[in-house]
């Protein structure tokens, strides 16, 4: 069975109309920040204000499976030791000097349960946001315990809610829920199904990777953590080996990539072969080695005749730029998934 790209399907008001959940899920992105941001304000208020008298904590702990995102935001800017934990438990140090961050969006996983059941032992500060009633928040009580409600399951939303608490109390840099917010909403006008595939930006990334096998790549931390997530969603909505790496890791992949024939029949009975594309998330990183290896990357990709596209943001601060890139790119994996066919 051969599958081919039909890009006439993005504009297609009947075919846009069997994936409208998915498309208004992420349309629904800002939303969600604003609603966790809401939801959060007054348990962050009272934790901040209580915060004041408290000496800075030793380390940052953060635990849990979602802990990568926080440490992606967190561990070039935390002015005391920071470790992202997502194994099952604690580092065996953690004690009553060190804060224990925890994002659990659904609230349901027994590990994180058993994480902040283990730091209320131990003695240390717990900040753990999750909805009030699931399993995690039954087992943060505690005295030094505290519970930022969430409603939404949304990881990022939930991340927002964090990291806005941890920018009040010095540990991590700004990350305004508004801003966020204003920036997903832009994201999702431009990205909308109802406008034009010559005007829509995620729409046209999805056409270019139509007969790809895409292979991502973000130089800064967080660019890299939304390159790693954008290679997840591409990898299940298209079902290709979409790839996301380190440049050094990259590099050979690209390299490796044949020529490509000019006198290939295009009309042959046979599938052609996906050649890799290389597609850039450009968060505006002014580090020289993400300049140099931006450089590198490109220099490679046109020597060997892989095509290279960019997704970038105008957004201000890091998180926005963040979630502003992934979004971009989330949708053009849906579209990816909504023009593919099978013959």
């Amino acid at each position: 069975m051969a599958t081919w790209f039909d890009e006439a399907r993005l504009d297609d008001a009947g075919v846009l109309q069997t994936v409208d959940l998915r498309l208004r899920t992420l349309a629904e992105s800002g939303a969600r920040v604003r609603r966790e941001a809401h939801e959060a304000a007054s348990a962050t208020a009272e934790l901040i204000a209580r915060g004041r008298d408290e000496a800075r904590p030793r380390a940052v702990i953060a635990a849990g499976p979602d802990s990568r995102l926080l440490r992606a935001v967190l561990e070039p800017w935390c002015p005391v030791p920071f470790v992202a934990w997502p194994n099952p438990g604690l580092p065996g140090w953690t004690g009553s000097l060190d804060l224990v961050v925890m994002l659990a969006p659904e609230g349901n996983d027994h590990g994180s349960a058993s994480a902040v059941a283990e730091a209320v032992r131990r003695g240390a500060q717990v900040v753990v946001a999750c909805p009030e009633r699931s399993l995690v928040g039954e087992h943060a009580a505690g005295r030094h315990v505290t519970v930022l409600p969430t409603v939404t399951g949304d990881q990022l939303a939930t991340a927002v809610v964090m990291l806005d608490y941890l920018a009040h109390v010095h540990l991590g840099p700004r990350a305004d829920a508004e801003s966020v917010a204003e920036s997903l909403d832009k994201v999702a006008t431009d990205c909308s199904p109802h406008r034009d595939l010559a005007v829509n930006p995620a729409k046209m990334l999805a056409i270019a990777m139509a007969d790809t096998n895409p292979l991502v790549w973000g130089g800064s931390v967080l660019a890299a953590r939304a390159a790693r997530r954008l290679a997840e969603s591409l990898r299940r909505t298209s079902g290709r080996s979409a790839i996301a790496g380190d440049a050094e890791h990259l590099l050979p992949v690209i390299e490796a990539t044949r020529p490509h024939d000019v006198f290939a029949d295009p009309f042959a009975e046979e599938a052609p072969e996906l050649r890799p594309l290389l597609l850039i998330l450009d968060d505006r990183s002014d580090d020289p080695v993400v300049r140099e290896q931006t450089g590198v990357l490109r220099a490679a990709a046109a020597s060997h005749g892989v095509r290279v596209e960019t997704v970038e943001t105008d957004a201000d601060a890091e998180v926005a730029r963040y979630a502003s890139l992934l979004l971009t790119g989330t949708y053009a994996a849906e579209y990816l998934r909504v023009g593919l066919v099978d013959d």
